[in-house]
């Protein structure tokens, strides 16, 4: 209890047992520092062998009688630990998800939509983020091919067991930044027609010797929209962040050339930005009304 406490920003008081018609009775603890709702389950994996926490954020009305019979989009995102509060993110700075997503949708941007953060793994993120064997980083015990099934299989029946998911790819959006964009694009491509928009941020795609770019070559089927988002000063060198955006154009190219449409894809390749969370959560916003905005 006392780790929980210490890595968690909420009162005992706020632990619920949440029901909704004839959704199951689920444990959830709720964030007291998250603009709006924001839940906090337990999970266990059974394909990692492993336990983390999803965070699934509710839109503003989602409880109010009227809307008891109403289903929403969902969203998933990678690296949960990093999106909604400052105590659990990575050096204290998050994406800020809780407040993009509340006010775009008050302002009638995008529609309401859950939003779901998968937390990392902690010490084996980088194994489960990687679906081939690498030498740079030096990475030969991955787990990265088993992700869309824990993904599909765990992860997206837990949720929509437990809180009112509209389904189909229209509704369903995948992303992250970094690895956990990494694990997202192959997600995408060996799951065609599950996820309909996609999300990546500053997408490791050097890993495993550029693996994936060639892979994407292959691919005929293309989530209906893709944001994909890098900065100018992604790697600790002039050089290095060249070979960054270079990678992200090259991915950008092949999706053009497959969907044959520019209103399906979205590149941002922001000048000075780095690989970081404050990065990501300035083009939070952008991404999300090309995501999901009419």
């Amino acid at each position: 209890m006392f780790r929980l406490l210490k890595i968690f920003p909420f009162r005992m008081a706020e632990i619920h047992k949440a029901a909704s018609g004839s959704m199951p009775t689920a444990d959830f603890v709720r964030a007291t520092s998250a603009t709006g709702d924001l839940r906090l389950h337990k999970f266990r994996s059974r394909i990692f062998r492993n336990t983390r926490y999803l965070r699934a954020w509710l839109p503003p009305g989602y409880d109010d009688p009227a809307n008891a019979e109403r289903r929403y989009p969902v969203f998933y995102l990678n690296d949960g630990q990093n999106l909604f509060e400052v105590s659990t993110a990575f050096t204290g700075v998050e994406w800020q998800v809780d407040e993009t997503a509340d006010r775009l949708i008050r302002e009638g941007e995008v529609p309401p939509m859950i939003i779901v953060g998968i937390d990392n793994a902690g010490r084996d993120r980088i194994r489960e983020y990687m679906p081939h064997r690498s030498m740079n980083p030096v990475m030969l015990r991955v787990q990265g091919r088993h992700y869309p099934d824990f993904l599909m299989n765990e992860v997206m029946p837990f949720v929509e067991a437990r809180y009112r998911a509209a389904t189909g790819p229209e509704n369903t959006g995948l992303g992250g930044s970094s690895l956990g964009s990494l694990i997202a694009l192959y997600t995408a491509i060996v799951r065609p027609g599950v996820f309909g928009r996609l999300l990546l941020e500053s997408p490791s795609l050097w890993a495993a010797h550029r693996q994936l770019i060639r892979e994407s070559r292959t691919v005929r089927i293309w989530p209906e929209r893709v944001f994909l988002g890098v900065g100018t000063s992604e790697a600790g060198s002039a050089e290095r962040s060249r070979t960054v955006v270079d990678d992200v154009r090259e991915l950008a190219a092949i999706i053009r050339r497959a969907v044959l449409s520019e209103k399906r894809l979205q590149v941002v390749i922001k000048d000075g930005a780095g690989h970081n969370e404050s990065a990501w959560a300035e083009r939070f916003p952008e991404a999300l009304q090309f995501l999901f905005g009419q």
